[in-house]
C-alpha cells in the first residue's frame, strides 16, 4: 500500500502491543479503550491482516502482529531519540549556573554584561544558593563551589584563589592616617564572618601583636559582614576579587593592602563530559578569561 496508516493508529497499536493491553494503552495515550480498539480495527482493515488474538481476559499478538510490532517498536524508539536529541540541541543555549549569593553579588553579576555581549545566544540563569545542589535533580549545568576541590564523580578545576584583605570606608581609612601600622587595627572594630577565623589568621600572618582577633561583631555570612562594613560599622576582611572594582574607584579602601592567601579556592565543578556542550565550554572559557583580566593586586 502506498498510503501510510495514520500515526494515531500506529501509536495505538504500538502501545497495545507493548502492554498487551488496550486498557493500559488507553491510559498511556489519554484516550478511551474504545478509541484504541477502533483505531486497531481500522489499522487491521487497512493492512488486511489480524494483528491481535482477542481473548476473554487477555490480548496476544498474531505472528503478523509480532513481526509488525518489532518494526514499529524500533521506529518509535528512533522517533523518540531523534525528538529528544533535537529538543536538547534547541535548549543547549540555556545554562543554569549555581553559586553562593555572595559570589553572585560581588564577582559574577558585575561582569555579566560582558558575557551577554560576547555570547548573546546563551541564556545564562543564576541559581544563588548556599545549599549544595544536585546537578541532575536540580537541573544544574555548572557550579562554582568554594573549598579544596575534588568532588566525587564530578570534574573540578581550581578557578579563583582566595586572598583576604582588610577593607573599610574611606572615612574610616582617613581616621587611621596615611601610613597606619597593623597594630593600629586595635582602634577599629573588627567585623567577622561566623564561619571562619580569618582575622586571627591574617593578624598572625602580618605580625600584629596588640590586636584582639576575637573582638567585634559576628555575622552569619559574608554578605552581612560586607554590608556592616559599608555602613561604617568597622573594618572587614574581604576577598580582594570581590571588591576590586570598589577599591579601584575609591568607594572602599584597603588601608593595609597585605593579602592573606587561603588554601581554599573557588572551583568550577561540572559533570564529566559537560564540556562537550559548546555553550558550557564557552561559559567556562569566559569565566577563566575574566579571572585573567582582573586587576593585579597593588
Amino acid at each position: 500500500m502506498d498510503q501510510l496508516p495514520s500515526l494515531s493508529a500506529l501509536r495505538a497499536f504500538e502501545a497495545s502491543a507493548r502492554h498487551l493491553s488496550m486498557t493500559l494503552a488507553a491510559n498511556e495515550l489519554h484516550v478511551t479503550r474504545g478509541a484504541i480498539s477502533l483505531q486497531i480495527r481500522d489499522l487491521e482493515s487497512a493492512l488486511g491482516v489480524r494483528l491481535f488474538e482477542r481473548r476473554a481476559r487477555s490480548l496476544a499478538l498474531t505472528s503478523e502482529g509480532a513481526e509488525y510490532f518489532a518494526t514499529m517498536r524500533t521506529a518509535f524508539r528512533l522517533i523518540r531519540e531523534a525528538t529528544s536529541a533535537l529538543a536538547m540541541r534547541a535548549k543547549d543555549t540555556v545554562l543554569t549556573l549555581t553559586c553562593t549569593a555572595g559570589f553572585a553579588t560581588h564577582w559574577l553579576v558585575p561582569r555579566l554584561r560582558r558575557f551577554e555581549e560576547a555570547h548573546p545566544d546563551i541564556d545564562l540563569r543564576i541559581s544563588a544558593s548556599y545549599r549544595m545542589m544536585d546537578f541532575q535533580r536540580d537541573g544544574i549545568d555548572i557550579a562554582i563551589r568554594h573549598g579544596l576541590g575534588g568532588y566525587e564523580g564530578l570534574a573540578s578545576e581550581r578557578f579563583l584563589d582566595d586572598e583576604y584583605v582588610p577593607v573599610c570606608t574611606p572615612e574610616m581609612a582617613a581616621a587611621l592616617g596615611p601610613s597606619p601600622a597593623v597594630d593600629d587595627l586595635a582602634t577599629l572594630t573588627l567585623i567577622h564572618d561566623v564561619y571562619r577565623r580569618d582575622w586571627e589568621l591574617w593578624l598572625k600572618a602580618v605580625g600584629a601583636t596588640r590586636v584582639d582577633a576575637m573582638h567585634g561583631p559576628v555575622f552569619t555570612d559574608g554578605m552581612g559582614a560586607y554590608h556592616a562594613m559599608k555602613a561604617g560599622l568597622g573594618i572587614a576582611l574581604m576577598r580582594r576579587s570581590f571588591v576590586e572594582q570598589e577599591l579601584a574607584d575609591g568607594s572602599l579602601v584597603a588601608p593595609f593592602p597585605i593579602g592573606f592567601a587561603s588554601a581554599l579556592a573557588y572551583h568550577l565543578v561540572y559533570p564529566p563530559g559537560a564540556l562537550e556542550r559548546p555553550a558550557i565550554a564557552a561559559l567556562r572559557a569566559w569565566l577563566f578569561s575574566e579571572v585573567s583580566r582582573a586587576t593585579p593586586p597593588t
